[in-house]
């Protein structure tokens, strides 16, 4: 996952933590807070004051360190000391089937209606939700993150070039080319020289959200859900083949950015804000993925192009982040672990978590609109860091669309206005879905050196270092299969149908 995607979450200043002191007989909660978020959690606010709100407290069991928290977790075994809670758990797919197969997490879907009745109503209105965090047979053993403006990857277009030139904002990839021929060749920065890289990106990660330009999409491991619920890998279709050599043409017209594949994107990066624009296209959260805050005002979120009278665009999260709450086989009190998390599922827990107490730290409007009531620099060094808890490591909890688009600030708020429409369209092209022990191990083997492989190869395709033909193609995909890629296909097939089948 890049680095430009925590953007968002700090841009906003969004974020909560806590206090609450260990007495005889008190529940432990243990979980993962990393130091680069400054939170100690038995010196912040955010577990007092939910302490207060829901009655329930805890002794706090906080790991800074990501690999002694892995390591902390495979330890778990029934019997051994074990934490109640589970919070800020940071709990993979494959942790959490391991840890309930142990018998160390509880399945928690027959305490939610009574306990959390708030996420309970929002899973029962969402039932892809409810699919995605349940285990094959349907046991909920960890509760999500769910928040609809997750942050995506998206093309940001410099719209005061398009107006410099008199172009429109393209809504094809027959247009989009058009507008890059002109970016490569009008001189849209006037300054004299042709210094313009029409469109920036970093490696074919990048570049393979331009697929929705022609109708399809596929995730990182190449596969896609029809609507017959049928999983197809893309790796090897004509479609890829086709947008492969449409990308080679672009690279051949010096349309995509030379360095690419080549250079890191912090390299690339514009870091001095008077310096002359040369991004036409840049990929990322936000724009300042690679452009200074003050450049940023020139750029427009690109919205997903029409292929076919339709469009389509990759989610990259879509709204689920799964694994950061669960509940021990020791915990001493289920109904009370649940009543203090199901807080959280609620806009006043929300509010809470990411920006403290209205009046305290934030002031609310009656439209709904809500601003810091400190400067910026007591946000980001006191209230982010003492108060509450949503920085860093993700919090379970629900965020609502109007939390972020509510925020009132006039650089973020167009930001946040055109992931909200991107939002919209984007989907995920295969869910989200957990893995048996075998599956894992299967897919452990064979992934790494098939991907290498495919990546390299179809970087090649694009650059033309390989020439894209019918023998080089024939070679690609023999290899791409011999690798186990149709094996890798009925695992991601039957993953699917036990997990979203009728």
């Amino acid at each position: 996952m890049k680095k430009g995607f925590a953007l968002i979450a700090v841009f906003l200043m969004v974020t909560l933590s806590l206090s609450a002191f260990a007495s005889e007989g008190q529940m432990v909660l243990a979980g993962l807070d990393v130091q680069d978020t400054g939170h100690d959690w038995k010196n912040n606010l955010f577990f007092d004051r939910m302490a207060e709100v829901t009655g329930v407290s805890f002794e706090l069991n906080q790991f800074t360190d990501n690999e002694t928290w892995k390591k902390e977790k495979q330890g778990y075994q029934v019997g051994s000391s074990l934490p109640d809670v589970l919070f800020k758990a940071q709990l993979s797919p494959q942790e959490t089937l391991e840890l309930y197969e142990k018998g160390v997490l509880i399945d928690l879907r027959p305490y939610l209606a009574e306990h959390a009745p708030n996420l309970w109503a929002l899973l029962e209105s969402h039932p892809d939700w409810l699919r995605a965090i349940s285990l094959p047979g349907g046991a909920i053993a960890a509760l999500p993150q769910i928040d609809s403006l997750m942050s995506n990857n998206a093309m940001w277009i410099n719209a005061k070039w398009l107006r410099a030139l008199g172009l429109t904002m393209p809504t094809t990839a027959e247009e989009l080319v058009s507008v890059l021929r002109a970016f490569k060749s009008q001189d849209p920065n006037m300054n004299g020289r042709s210094d313009e890289v029409p469109l920036t990106f970093t490696g074919l990660w990048d570049l393979r959200f331009l697929q929705h330009a022609f109708g399809w999409m596929a995730n990182d491991y190449g596969v896609a859900v029809d609507e017959q619920g049928r999983v197809r890998e893309y790796l090897t279709a004509d479609e890829n083949r086709a947008f492969l050599e449409w990308l080679h043409t672009l690279w051949e017209e010096k349309l995509i950015d030379k360095d690419g594949f080549s250079t890191p994107s912090s390299t690339r990066a514009i870091t001095d804000s008077k310096a002359t624009p040369t991004y036409g296209i840049v990929f990322g959260p936000t724009p300042m993925a690679m452009l200074p805050t003050e450049m940023t005002t020139d750029y427009e979120l690109l919205v997903p192009l029409q292929a076919e009278g339709k469009q389509v665009y990759r989610s990259l999260l879509g709204e689920l982040r799964r694994g950061t709450f669960a509940v021990t086989s020791a915990c001493r009190d289920i109904p009370a672990a649940l009543r203090w998390v199901d807080y959280l599922y609620t806009e006043e827990g929300c509010y809470l978590a990411r920006s403290g107490l209205q009046g305290k730290e934030y002031e609310r409007l009656s439209d709904g609109t809500w601003y810091w009531l400190d400067s910026e620099d007591i946000v980001a060094n006191t209230v982010l860091r003492d108060i509450t808890i949503s920085e860093g490591t993700t919090i379970p909890g629900y965020t609502p669309e109007s939390f972020s688009l509510h925020y009132d600030n006039e650089t973020a708020a167009p930001v946040v206005a055109a992931i909200s429409r991107l939002a919209a369209i984007a989907s995920e092209p295969y869910p989200q879905v957990y893995l048996t022990r075998e599956q894992q191990e299967k897919v452990d083997t064979l992934w790494p050196a098939l991907t290498a492989y495919a990546e390299n190869t179809m970087a090649c395709f694009v650059t033309g270092d390989i020439p894209l033909t019918d023998a080089s193609w024939t070679d690609f995909t023999g290899k791409v299969k011999a690798m186990g890629m149709d094996e890798l296909l009925q695992i991601w097939q039957a993953a699917y149908d036990a997990q979203y089948g009728s």
